[in-house]
Formats: C-alpha cells, sequence, structure tokens
C-alpha cells in the first residue's frame, strides 16, 4: 500500500487534517510529519499574545498519524480497499515542550498490540531539533464501514 493511497483514506480534511506526509510505515510503526501553520483556526485566541498550540490538538495529530495511519495500513493489509471506521478509545499523553505557530513535528509510533480490532501505539512526538515534545500511549478500535444497501 502506497503512502499516498492510507492518506486518502483518513476521515478528515482541513481544517482538521493533522498528517502532511508519511515517511514509513509497518506492521510495526508509522512515522509521519506535519507541520502547524501560522494561520491555524485554534491560534486565535489561544494565548492572544502568545499563540501555542493546544495539548489536544498535539494529541490528535499524535492520534491521526500514530494510531489512524497505522490502523489503516493493517486493516488494508487484512482486508480489501474498503473505507476504515476508527474510533479512539483513550489516550494519555505527557507534555514536555511547547509547539509554537509554523513549527514543524514528526511524530513516531510503535504498536503494543492489533487484535480483536483494537490498537494500541506508544507514541511520542519530536520537534525539529528532535526535541521531545509529547509521549504517551494511543488506543482505537478500527474497522470496516459497510456499505449501504
Amino acid at each position: 500500500m502506497k503512502y499516498n493511497d492510507i492518506l486518502d483514506l483518513l476521515p478528515y480534511e482541513v481544517p482538521f487534517l493533522f498528517v502532511d506526509e508519511l515517511v514509513s510505515v509497518s506492521q510495526e510503526g508509522v512515522e509521519g510529519y506535519y507541520i502547524f501553520k501560522k494561520d491555524e483556526y485554534f491560534y486565535q485566541g489561544h494565548f492572544k499574545s502568545n499563540p501555542v498550540t493546544p495539548g489536544v490538538i498535539l494529541t490528535e495529530c499524535m492520534a491521526q498519524i500514530g494510531l489512524v495511519c497505522l490502523g489503516i495500513f493493517l486493516l488494508q493489509i487484512e482486508n480489501s480497499s474498503e473505507k476504515p471506521a476508527i474510533a479512539l478509545s483513550s489516550s494519555v499523553i505527557d507534555f514536555y515542550i511547547p509547539v509554537f505557530p509554523g513549527e514543524k513535528v514528526k511524530v513516531i509510533s510503535e504498536k503494543e498490540y492489533f487484535r480483536f480490532n483494537k490498537l494500541k501505539c506508544k507514541v511520542k512526538m519530536v520537534n525539529s531539533k528532535n526535541e521531545l515534545v509529547a509521549k504517551g500511549t494511543i488506543s482505537g478500535m478500527l474497522g470496516l464501514k459497510t456499505s449501504e444497501k
């Protein structure tokens, strides 16, 4: 499966798409990037004099790259090209340093397990200086959408 095929199957679009590029995907993990554009909608009013990326958005970026992209890859290996259905079930993330408008981050995810349609991953986010931004675990339930008749 090509990386662009995974991106095409993501159930998100701008302004809530936080994946720019995937650089590696395997049955064991995924690595990808996102640049937080200076004009992102959530910077308006979030520390109005010194905008910072909200932790919930960092978590979402980690989930989209680290769980959803990996989940799509794993589902497509086992099944056809049907669209995935994905639901976040838990996240435990620790934050270390802020991400400012214009910064590029890398998300690295390592599969802990994928069984009974539940995927659990260890995820971490680093900035362009390779400084640890956040790390933790994210879990979700995965399946394929059934076509309506």
